[in-house]
This record gives structure tokens, C-alpha cells and sequence, in this order.
């Protein structure tokens, strides 16, 4: 089964690297439920994967609930549907349900989201690589997060996650040599600052906004009960600032910078400095909360490396009078942590009650298997729709 585990796992690597051939001189970051890293939503896709500090929008629970505090509505709900690496295979799928609810008067909201990864058919082999039966891997994640303002432009959020990742469907190879096998799961948390204030302009108002959060704080995931993996925590700080050209047309410009607070396998704190690798039992053996903190200085290539370990994003949103979106991105990772280089490209359209979205991503690298991948988002105004009904009233 560690054999089911290994090649499953890089099926899972593909979706937050690029293809290519990991050697002595590239030290990835690999962690267990990659697919929370993949962005759910089309909005955030069509400006390279970004979203801690953009405007708020109904799938801020992934990126920063905090936003939420910002919303024109007082509440909504919204689906994303992506077929994943479409390029190599054929049934792979994240789905991404979130809402959220805000109290008004009574302070702060609540928002939740439901993601759900379907990893397709997989054959699970025994040790002599005998099939022993067809199942579906998938994994999930369950978060519930609280909102509110501090001031005027300045609000936080907190949130709690559930995470289940289950590899072989209960099939074990134990009775034929092979490794026992079981669903992993874990508690996480995320906490997220956002601030936005408007700014005064003779073509109209304006906005500049900071957003940072850290998401994915909890504890480790095995499947054997023996060897474990960090979650993908990470920190995430962006800006953006929207300009009014006239009193329809708006130009958003967003930066962000993404760094996973994950320890690195090939590291300077490595017991063994003759290698400098953490052996699977000492990296297993790494506390959680002490691998977040060794995250920013354990790289065997120093500041430098350390550095290339950030993930750049930047992304372009051209608005008409709110209702219609063109936006551009570009994704950006070092060579030798992953190679994620592509561009995306999306489209918006929104009204008082629903809103339509969708993306498409352009990779730079060679290949790549994130090439072509496009996402889908609908969302509903839950206002939109309670005024509507009472029209008709």
C-alpha cells in the first residue's frame, strides 16, 4: 500500500507543481492535501490564484473572511466547479461550496465552505502489484469561520477547519504483505486581517486595501499511523488598490505573496549533516507548531532559497459599472520549489441576484500540467433574492 500511497501522492504533486524531475538540486515543498492549495473560485483564477486583499466577494471564506465585513450584501451563497489537469486525465474535480451571513447591527458575520476533491479511479495494487480493487480517493475539508470590524477600515476573522483525506476507500493490502492503509484527518485553524479605505479622487472614489492571513494552522496527517506530513499552512500577504477612471469604468491592481509555512526535507537543521536530509521518521517526528517557525530559516541555500520559496502573484481587473469583469494574472514560482509559471485570463458577469464567472490558465512552463485548466463560479445574492420576492409580494 506505501506504493498506493507514493503514486497517488504524486498525482496530488502535480496539482501544485509543475511536471518536472525533482533531483538533488530542487527542494520542493511536499505536503499531505495539496488540493487546499488549488484556488476554488474563478474571480481569484482570472488574476493568477490571488485573493487575500482583493474586494470582497462571496468566496472570501477561502482567501480572507475578513472581507466579508466589506460586503454590499448582507448575504450570499456560491458553487465552483474545476476539472483538474484535464491535460493528463480525465475525472479529477475540486468542488468549492461557500456563503456567508452577516449580522449588521448585531456586529460581525459568520461564513462557511465546503471543499470536496474527487481524485477519479485509481487501481490499488498489493506489494507484487496484483489489483486488489478499483476506488475513487477523495478528500475534503469543512471550515467555519466568525467576522467582524475592529474600526471603521480594519476587520478580522477567525476560522476553523475539518480536513479528511481518504486514499484507499477502507482496501487494505496488510494480508498480503503490504502496508496497512487508513483515512487521515486533522483540525486546522486560519486567522486573517483586512484593511480597506477609500480614498478621495477627482475622477471618484477609490480604494486601497492590505490583506494577510494565515491559513491551515493544525496538526499533522498520516495514513499509516506511523510516517505523518504537514498540512499546507501558509502566509499569505497581498495589496490592492482599485482606480476610478470615470464614474462606469474601474481598473483594480493586485499584488500578492504566498509562502508556505511547511519545514523543508532537505534542511540545515537535518540531524544528519552529511546528507542533509531529514530522514521519513525524524520529519515525521517534527512538532507542527515548531516546523511553522523553522519554515523561515531552515533552507540549505540561506536567505536566498528561503526566498525562492515565496509564491508571487499579480493580477488586473477591469470593471463596467460593476456588472461586467475582464481580468488578467500571472502566477509566478521558482524553478526548483515547483515551477508554477503561467498566465490566466477571466470573465465576470454580475447582477443584483446572481453572478457568473470563469477563468482559464495559460502555462509557461514546459509541460505543464496546469495548462488549459478553466474554473467555473456561480454565486446568488441572498438580499438580491429576498428583495425580489417581496416585489412580487
Amino acid at each position: 500500500m506505501k506504493k498506493i500511497l507514493i503514486s497517488l501522492t504524486a498525482v496530488l504533486c502535480a496539482a501544485t507543481m509543475s511536471a518536472q524531475t525533482v533531483d538533488d538540486t530542487m527542494n520542493p515543498l511536499i505536503t499531505s492535501m495539496p488540493s487546499l492549495s488549488i484556488a476554488p473560485d474563478a474571480r481569484a483564477a482570472g488574476m493568477g490564484d490571488i485573493g487575500v486583499a482583493t474586494e470582497a466577494d462571496f468566496n472570501s471564506q477561502y482567501w480572507n473572511p475578513a472581507k466579508y465585513a466589506y460586503m454590499y450584501s448582507k448575504g450570499g451563497i456560491t458553487a465552483n466547479y474545476t476539472p483538474w489537469l484535464r491535460k493528463l486525465v480525465s475525472d479529477i474535480d475540486l468542488a468549492y461550496l461557500a456563503g456567508f451571513y452577516n449580522f449588521g447591527d448585531l456586529g460581525g458575520g459568520i461564513g462557511a465552505s465546503f471543499t470536496y476533491f474527487s481524485m477519479g479511479d485509481v487501481a490499488l495494487t498489493d506489494g507484487q502489484g496484483n489489483t486488489i480493487q478499483n476506488v475513487r480517493p477523495n478528500e475534503w475539508a469543512l471550515d467555519v469561520s466568525y467576522f467582524r470590524k475592529l474600526h471603521e477600515y480594519v476587520s478580522m476573522s477567525v476560522a476553523v477547519r475539518f480536513l479528511y483525506s481518504d486514499l484507499n476507500n477502507g482496501v487494505n493490502s496488510s494480508a498480503t504483505g503490504g502496508t496497512e492503509m487508513h483515512a487521515a484527518w486533522t483540525m486546522a485553524a486560519d486567522i486573517a486581517l483586512y484593511y480597506r479605505q477609500p480614498i478621495d479622487l477627482p475622477m471618484g472614489e477609490s480604494h486601497f486595501a492590505l490583506g494577510f492571513s494565515l491559513k491551515n494552522l493544525g496538526g499533522k496527517m498520516t495514513y499509516d499511523q506511523v510516517t505523518s506530513n504537514f498540512i499546507p499552512a501558509s502566509m499569505n500577504i497581498g495589496a490592492s488598490y482599485e482606480l476610478p477612471c470615470d464614474k462606469y469604468n474601474f481598473l483594480t491592481f493586485n499584488l500578492e505573496a504566498n509562502k508556505l509555512l511547511v519545514p523543508s526535507r532537505m534542511s540545515k537543521f537535518a540531524p544528519d549533516q552529511t546528507t542533509g536530509k531529514y530522514t521519513q521518521d525524524e520529519y515525521s517526528a517534527l512538532n507542527p507548531a515548531k516546523g511553522w517557525f523553522q519554515s523561515f530559516g531552515d533552507a540549505p541555500g540561506g536567505i536566498k532559497e528561503e526566498f525562492n520559496e515565496v509564491r508571487w502573484g499579480a493580477g488586473l481587473e477591469y470593471s463596467y459599472n460593476k456588472q461586467f469583469f475582464a481580468r488578467a494574472g500571472y502566477s509566478y514560482e521558482n524553478y526548483y520549489k515547483g515551477n508554477r509559471n503561467y498566465l490566466t485570463f477571466g470573465a465576470g458577469f454580475h447582477l443584483s441576484i446572481v453572478s457568473l464567472d470563469v477563468a482559464y490558465c495559460v502555462g509557461l512552463a514546459a509541460s505543464n500540467p496546469l495548462d488549459q485548466t478553466m474554473r467555473f463560479t456561480l454565486g446568488f445574492d441572498l438580499a438580491g433574492i429576498q428583495d425580489l420576492v417581496n416585489n412580487k409580494k
